[in-house]
């Protein structure tokens, strides 16, 4: 057995037992981003796991991500929650980055919901708007690189609708409904960990992209290889400018500070959202 599948073998199993302890079977997954781990709070019946007590499990190093692995209620359903993600940028291999989703499909998760903290490329955007992503580009190395992993997914998996077409409409029809106003767009997947500099957020916004981050594509590669359904989200934390001021910077502090202001939107659709999601 390949050391990464040791990994995942090793992280489900410990999982797996402390879920054995409980009533739940979770078949939805949830990974929180930047300043976005406040929808943790919203679960019932939580159970809290470092990933540092996780065998095989990778732990993250950046600001706005706790690191926690949360099992629990939410809108009804039984669920798994990431508080806080990890990056190609901390110096993992991208099999680390997205070992989670593979141990989310070993533990029999259907629907993973995926959230991240991104600058707006797109000039309509403002800050603290919230944007379902319908599709995206990357720019980051494929997870999927190497050896295949047959008992997960296909060599070659089709990339068509990487976010549910019929998760998105729902979305939309209950951010409606709470008078919450939704973007839908393209997200650009960079590697980070520096900012990108105004010639580069002119040059991907000519190819196509709105808004534009540092992780979340590779976890839904590796899901859509998997079979499991995608919704995904960003919240605006910075704005497209047509030129920069002379005292313009990116902050990091900054960025988790704006997700944090509109977490609280996000987590309603999230929780609605999960509630309308038929799991068996």
């Amino acid at each position: 057995m390949s050391q990464i599948l040791t990994r995942i073998t090793d992280s489900t199993r410990y999982i797996k037992k402390i879920l054995k302890g409980s009533s739940l079977k979770p078949r939805i997954a949830i990974i929180l981003g930047s300043g976005l781990g406040s929808l943790a709070d919203s679960i019932t019946d939580a159970v809290k796991v470092p990933y540092t007590e996780i065998p095989g499990f990778p732990v993250s190093s950046t600001i706005g991500h706790q690191g926690n692995l949360i099992l629990g209620r939410l809108g009804g359903k039984d669920v798994i929650a990431m508080q806080g993600r990890v990056h190609f940028y901390e110096g993992l291999s991208m099999s680390e980055v997205t070992l989670p989703v593979r141990v989310f499909k070993a533990l029999g998760i259907k629907y993973l919901l995926v959230s991240n903290a991104a600058g707006g490329i797109n000039f309509d955007y403002r800050i603290g708007d919230l944007m379902i992503l319908k599709d995206h580009i990357n720019m980051i190395p494929n997870p999927l690189i190497g050896p295949n992993l047959d008992d997960f997914g296909p060599r070659f998996p089709d990339m068509t609708h990487p976010y549910d077409p019929a998760l998105r409409e729902t979305a939309k029809e209950i951010a409606d409904r709470l008078d919450i106003k939704l973007r839908e767009g393209v997200y650009i997947a960079v590697t980070g960990p520096s900012y990108e500099t105004p010639a580069e957020w002119h040059f991907f916004r000519t190819v196509g992209a709105d808004a534009i981050g540092m992780s979340t594509v590779p976890e839904v590669i590796v899901a859509r290889h998997s079979g499991i359904k995608v919704f995904g989200m960003s919240v605006i934390t910075n704005a497209a400018q047509k030129e920069f001021a002379s005292d313009y910077k990116n902050d990091g502090a900054d960025v988790v500070e704006t997700a944090q202001a509109a977490a609280s939107k996000m987590c309603r659709i999230f929780e609605e959202l999960i509630k309308t999601i038929k799991v068996r």
